[in-house]
C-alpha cells in the first residue's frame, strides 16, 4: 500500500496550535488548493479545501510562522479521524498528516523554511477541531 500526499496551496485561516495532555505540540490549518482547467472554450476554476496536521517542533514553527494566506507546500499522508459527539451522531474527517511542510511565501522577514518532523505513533488521542 501507498499513502503519500503532495499539495500545493494557499492557508484558508490562522493556523490552530495546541498541546496533546503528553506535552506533544499540535498544529491544525487549512489549505485551498486550486485547478484550472478548460471546458470547451473556457476556463474554469476548481477549489478543494483540506485540513491538515503537523505535530512536534514543525507544528511549532507552522504555529509561529504561518497566517492566513501564506502559501505552502505539504507532503504527508492521507488519514481518516472518526470520533462521536456528546449527542451521540458519528462524525469522520478526512485529513493530511504533514510530514513536510514547506514555506513559499514570506511572513515579513522570516527566512524559507522546511521543518520535517515525524508524526507521533498511531495511539495518539486527538480531540476533533
Amino acid at each position: 500500500m501507498f499513502n503519500k500526499v503532495i499539495l500545493i496551496g494557499n492557508l484558508t485561516r490562522d493556523p490552530e496550535l495546541r498541546y496533546t495532555p503528553q506535552g506533544t505540540s499540535v498544529c491544525n490549518f487549512g489549505i485551498a488548493v486550486n485547478r484550472r482547467y478548460k471546458q470547451g472554450e473556457e476556463t474554469k476554476e476548481e477549489v478543494t479545501f483540506i485540513n491538515v496536521v503537523s505535530f512536534g517542533k514543525q507544528a511549532d514553527t507552522c504555529g509561529q510562522y504561518l497566517n492566513k494566506g501564506s502559501s505552502v507546500l505539504v507532503e504527508g499522508r492521507l488519514q481518516e479521524r472518526r470520533w462521536e459527539t456528546e449527542d451521540g451522531q458519528k462524525r469522520s474527517r478526512h485529513e493530511v498528516v504533514a510530514q513536510s511542510v514547506r514555506f513559499l511565501s514570506r511572513k515579513q522577514g522570516a527566512a524559507d523554511l522546511e521543518t520535517e518532523t515525524p508524526p507521533p505513533d498511531e495511539t495518539t488521542e486527538l480531540e476533533p477541531f
